[in-house]
Parts: structure tokens; C-alpha cells; sequence
């Protein structure tokens, strides 16, 4: 874990009142006491700035969005339940007002690609927190998005790269949402609960996601959920 968050803890979920009508209102999800922590820690330096909420995995982070309409969602990549894109999605369609920084370990171009897809407005790698977090929430708060150079030239690379690549169907969000909860080890029928629908639409996804990324079995998708970050190792 960076050293910019080591010897800090907080509760998995976290909510607090905030008073004034200039106040920045900033919800935290991260499955890592300690990130939220120092999140939490940075941006409570700064006046006019405020800490909601903290959520330990992806429904509860939209659940308490949709109660508390933050102006900026803190959200990373790989949590569980549901994962930071998905989340983002959905935080984008309901709350229009809430901006959203995909804060994370990993910067392959296809989570960056599916980060700014779902609504995010800017991305910042855990790595470049200390440098960088203070001006992605500023820039959010005034409605701008936010990337720091490296990424920008990253995204620039890979929209040129796209040009000669062969196209390969994609995850709808529902279909990454069913691979993300089989690889974190739930049945059809839990998933079936978890996603208020029925056990054959959860098998009708299952089956259409092994179809496109070409998976045979469960180790399958497991090993494509891993390669993809929807779980850590």
C-alpha cells in the first residue's frame, strides 16, 4: 500500500453531517480502510471541503450516493460487489450533479477506456495521490474534468492504436457485473438475489459473457476477471 496511507484506519462505512451551502461534499469507496483514511485525511485539510460518507464495496457506495447526492464520488476500480465503472454508470445516470474520480492502481487502456465510457471525468492512479488528488477534486468541483500528463498521452496512444486493432465484442455492464460476483466466488442463485433478477437471466449472461471473451468453464472467468482487475488476486 502506498506510504501515503500507511498507519491510518476508519470504519468500512462512514457517514456525517455537513453544514454550509459552499461546502464541497466528497464520498469515498474504497474496500481498504486505511485508502479511505488517508483520503479522507487529505481532503479534510482543505476548507469548504467535506467527507459524507465512506462505503467498503460498490453497492453500498451507490446506495448511499443516491441518499446523499455528493458533488464528487472518490471511487476506485476493484470493489467488490459491484466495480467502480459500473458504479460510476449508474451514479452518472441518476445524479447528474455528481462528478466522479476513478482513483486506482491500475491504468491499462481498457479500464481507463471503460472509466470514462461509464462518466468519470477524471482518473488518477493511488500512486499519484500526493501529487495530484488536491487539483482532481478541485477541478471537479468546478466542473472540469482532470488527468495528469502521463495519462493524457496514455489515452492519446491508445485512441491512435485503435485504428489498426482488431475489434473484439464487449461486457455489457450487466455481463461484467455477473463475471466480477462469479469470480468473487457466488452462486447463480446468490447473484440471482444480489441483482434482483431471475436465476436464468443470470445464466443467460453467464453465458453470453463466456461467449465473447471465449471461456470455457468458471476458471475461465475467473482468470479473465483477474486479467481484467474486476478482482484482485
Amino acid at each position: 500500500m502506498n506510504t501515503l496511507f500507511s498507519n491510518l484506519s476508519r470504519p468500512k462505512t462512514e457517514v456525517s453531517v455537513v453544514n454550509g451551502p459552499t461546502a464541497v461534499r466528497i464520498l469515498i469507496a474504497d474496500d481498504h480502510d486505511v485508502v479511505r483514511s488517508g483520503l479522507r485525511s487529505i481532503v479534510e485539510l482543505r476548507a469548504g471541503w467535506q467527507v459524507v460518507g465512506e462505503a467498503g464495496d460498490g453497492k453500498a457506495a451507490l446506495t448511499m450516493a443516491l441518499a446523499l447526492k455528493p458533488d464528487i464520488l472518490i471511487t476506485d476500480y476493484s470493489i467488490p460487489l459491484m466495480n467502480g465503472v459500473e458504479v460510476t454508470r449508474q451514479v452518472r445516470q441518476r445524479l447528474d450533479r455528481t462528478e466522479v474520480l476513478m482513483f486506482t492502481m491500475h491504468d491499462t487502456d481498457e479500464i481507463i477506456t471503460q472509466a470514462l465510457a461509464a462518466g468519470a471525468k477524471a482518473f488518477l492512479l493511488k500512486s499519484d495521490a500526493k501529487q495530484y488528488l488536491v487539483s482532481a477534486i478541485e477541478a471537479l468541483a468546478n466542473r472540469k474534468p482532470f488527468f495528469t500528463g502521463k495519462l493524457s498521452e496514455r489515452m492519446l496512444h491508445s485512441y491512435l492504436a485503435k485504428e489498426t486493432e482488431r475489434v473484439i465484442p464487449l461486457l455489457t455492464p450487466r455481463e461484467r457485473m455477473v463475471v466480477q460476483l462469479i469470480a468473487e466466488g457466488n452462486s447463480n442463485k446468490q447473484i440471482s438475489a444480489l441483482l434482483n433478477v431471475s436465476i436464468k437471466t443470470v445464466e443467460s449472461q453467464r453465458s453470453a459473457a463466456m461467449k465473447k471473451i471465449d471461456a470455457t468453464s468458471t476458471a475461465g472467468l475467473v482468470r479473465y476477471a483477474i486479467r481484467n482487475k474486476l478482482i484482485e488476486p
